[in-house]
């Protein structure tokens, strides 16, 4: 799982579908407090790399904190299946919950572990 190819994914009641081109090497795990609450595992694409196929109409988005990142999630089923904001570099990039991806298998992922609640 360490090349780029197109994966599609979404949330639970399919009102969300989006693709992206993205590897699946560099995931990670983070302790904040909105992604440990969710389980989320997360992997990083710039926007450039994202389509959102349906569904915009159905996204509310949730900040908090210092207001920077857009955490997106279906006003139908809760499902927070990626989230908008910035690289350190200042480009658009989107954080996808790789949970929410068709047919890949989180097992056989080994995440990074970041210190989101201390950054």
């Amino acid at each position: 799982m360490t090349e780029s190819r197109k994966h599609t994914g979404g949330c639970h009641c399919g009102a969300v579908r989006f693709e992206v081109n993205t590897g699946l090497e560099q995931t990670i795990t983070c302790n904040c407090s909105i992604c440990a609450k969710s389980g989320a595992i997360l992997t990083f694409a710039p926007a450039s790399e994202f389509t959102l196929l349906s569904g915009e109409d159905k996204l509310s988005d949730y900040q908090f904190n210092k207001k920077i990142i857009h955490h997106l999630f279906c006003k139908v089923c809760g499902i927070r299946s990626f989230g908008r904001g910035k690289n350190p570099d200042g480009s658009d990039a989107v954080a996808i919950n790789v949970r929410c991806l068709d047919d890949v298998d989180v097992t056989a992922l080994t995440p990074f572990a970041y210190d989101g609640k201390n950054a």
